[in-house]
């Protein structure tokens, strides 16, 4: 009878958590978890980023790249439904090469180019000025000198895998039990990416990479009986998988250094021992800056996790009005 209400006295408490009527704020329930956005870099970033800048140092012309679709070729889906590898990898590939300093023109999405275009020619947008409209420009569009296309080709599950599952305790029933289970297992990720002269249509870098990704399973409990009348059941574990997308931004940014490096004409790890004062990129990727003020603009601060945040960045939190709890 304890135990029985105890058990509602516990669901009781857990449901007074969420109510059915807003509150003052206008929310049924505040949102947990307060984690600041973060860079979300691979082990290839850094390098990336330093063969951009002694690209930009030593004065070499970085070509244009445009990026196509570099598609899921697996057909591996979730139970759900969805796709197990991301869709997203030429959008990976465009960040990989704005962080190594390329000149990136856009061809993945042109929807609104081609209707701001289709306004223009109308004469339908004008630029703040009174009757005045956009006028179209023979050339104005830059083209690319190359462009990425590939896909994501493998993924195999389970490459190999071990574990052990233990079993102990007294044959007595009323001596405690235990257990104890732990498991690894490997699988990977692989693609292919070729580099294309847009002019010619010849096929001038092409790399296949894979990667390997691990995962692993702990777990324990016990079980026993006291008194002849009262149970103990716990058991505790831990689960935990390399992220698949992140690997696969690995891969396409292992693929991307060593197509610039190429284009570039860096030999190796070597180069990057040199310091830019005024390197502008990072992690986070790259950017033409709007104003120039190089020197004191954000660029160097994108990979700081408690910059703008309202709880984080004291700048942020005092010049806050109005804010609540």
């Amino acid at each position: 009878m304890r135990l029985t209400a105890l058990l509602a006295a516990s669901a009781l408490a857990l449901s007074a958590c969420t109510s059915p009527f807003a509150g003052p704020h206008g929310l049924y329930a505040k949102p947990i978890g307060n984690a600041p956005v973060t860079a979300n870099p691979t082990p290839y970033s850094a390098a990336l980023t330093c063969i951009g800048q002694y690209a930009r140092a030593n004065k070499v012309a970085a070509p244009r790249i445009a990026v196509g679709r570099i598609q899921d070729y697996t057909g591996k889906i979730e139970i759900e439904g969805g796709a197990k590898i991301t869709q997203g990898a030429s959008l990976m590939a465009m960040s990989a090469f704005a962080k190594a300093g390329a000149r990136l023109v856009e061809r993945y999405d042109t929807s609104v180019s081609e209707l701001e275009l289709k306004y223009a020619n109308n004469k339908l947008i004008g630029d703040g000025q009174k009757n005045q409209y956009r006028k179209i420009m023979a050339g104005s569009v830059p083209g690319s000198d190359y462009y990425l296309v590939g896909g994501i080709t493998e993924l195999n599950y389970n490459i190999s895998s071990s574990g052990i599952d233990a079993f102990g305790g007294d044959v007595d029933v009323d001596d405690p039990k235990g257990f104890l289970n732990a498991k690894t297992y490997v699988l990977n990720v692989g693609l292919d990416l070729r580099l294309v002269k847009t002019r010619t249509l010849e096929v001038v870098d092409v790399i296949s990479y894979q990667k390997q990704i691990i995962g692993r399973e702990i777990g324990a409990g016990i079980f026993a009986f006291f008194n002849h009348q009262n149970i103990i059941d716990v058991s505790a574990g831990s689960r935990a998988l390399e992220p698949i997308q992140l690997a696969v931004r690995s891969v396409i940014e292992r693929a991307v250094l060593e197509m610039t490096a190429n284009l570039y004409g860096v030999s190796g790890p070597d180069v990057c021992q040199f310091d830019d004062p005024l390197g502008t990129m990072g992690l986070t990727g790259n950017y033409i800056p709007a104003h120039g003020n190089q020197e004191t603009n954000n660029a160097l601060t994108r990979q700081d996790p408690a910059r703008w945040h309202d709880r984080r960045d004291r700048t942020i939190r005092n010049g806050l009005r109005g804010r609540y709890d």
